[in-house]
């Protein structure tokens, strides 16, 4: 059985155009409460927890998941200074398509002008992880290829798990003559888009995004904090919104359970590490959790519901986005 439910994930999940061939199904599927009904049987778990661990963890159908809404050049607020790449992800441009149309609006308002080629597909990340090598470098390449003559300054990316593998093209296509100097080549242009922002600074004002304090806990994911060695600079850029608290959590370092695909083929020991650290970040006291990585996201929001808990999560371009507009809570 967890063969076959590899098999899915790495012939469904590197691919968005197949994930939306899937949506309407899956739209009815949640419309019409079928998906509360097998949790609450428990059946589908006895039958393949994998698969069970694979249908609590999707997220809500809604209209945005149907079509991608960024146009391929988006001009930059105010004078230009930068010229950057987005890549927008497999399930965050199907499930969190609204992360990255906050992620493009901040980097316009922070003098970046944004090329998001139409041909560019999946980041690798989920087969290289897994050690599926072919497919990871067939799609590497593909990226490689989409960003080809668009003359970026820096290639962006606002999901933990992408940036980590993209950043690793150089070794994923060392042993190709045809493409090991282009993967080097684009693997320096990487930069997640916390790292950029700290780097070369925010020019557009920011406002608080309510009246009181807004106490607020950042989620460390494993492929930021472990694999790119980012950890200040998300904190630093929060901490520039008016109003905003960051608070620490217990052992930050501790992994949610997701960490790519782990949760779904071993979900008995990823949900014990869920609840870990949903317990963490809440006895915080936060009152909003701040995460960078979709796969995260998931696993936290499944996690607070077994636990009858509640706290809003929200990306931190989510944030800068509303605090850039003036928006509040």
């Amino acid at each position: 059985p967890q063969k076959a439910v590899r098999q899915l994930i790495f012939s469904l999940f590197p691919y968005p155009d197949r994930i939306r061939l899937l949506l309407t199904p899956l739209a009815l599927y949640q419309k019409l409460g079928l998906s509360k009904f097998l949790q609450s049987t428990g059946l589908l778990k006895r039958l393949s927890p994998n698969l069970a661990a694979m249908e609590t963890l999707l997220p809500d159908v809604t209209p945005s998941c149907f079509f991608d809404n960024l146009p391929e050049l988006i001009l930059a607020q105010g004078e230009k200074r930068y010229r950057v790449g987005m890549i927008l992800g497999c399930v965050q441009r199907v499930f969190f398509s609204g992360v990255n149309a906050a992620t493009a609006r901040v980097l316009s308002a922070n003098g970046c002008e944004i090329v998001i080629p139409r041909s560019q597909g999946c980041c690798s990340a989920l087969p290289e992880h897994q050690g599926e090598t072919n497919q990871a470098q067939a799609l590497a390449r593909q990226m490689i290829d989409s960003f080809e003559d668009t003359d970026v300054d820096y290639i962006i990316i606002n999901a933990a798990g992408c940036g980590h593998t993209l950043k690793e093209y150089g070794h994923i296509l060392a042993d190709d003559p045809d493409y090991a100097e282009k993967a080097k080549a684009f693997a320096a242009k990487v930069r997640d888009v916390q790292e950029f922002l700290s780097d070369v600074g925010l020019s557009a004002q920011l406002h608080p995004l309510q009246a009181q304090p807004l106490v607020t806990v950042y989620q460390d994911a494993c492929h930021l904090l472990h694999g790119q060695k980012i950890s200040q600079q998300p904190r630093q850029l929060l901490q520039q919104i008016p109003g905003l608290i960051l608070r620490e959590p217990l052992d930050a370092a501790l992994c949610c359970g997701s960490a790519g695909v782990y949760n779904m083929l071993q979900p008995e020991i990823a949900q014990e590490l869920g609840q870990m650290k949903v317990n963490n970040l809440i006895n915080t006291g936060a009152t909003l959790i701040a995460s960078s990585n979709p796969g995260c996201s998931l696993q936290i929001k499944q996690s607070m519901e077994r636990q009858g808990k509640f706290v809003a999560l929200m990306h931190p371009m989510q944030l800068l986005d509303m605090s850039i507009k003036g928006e509040t809570f």
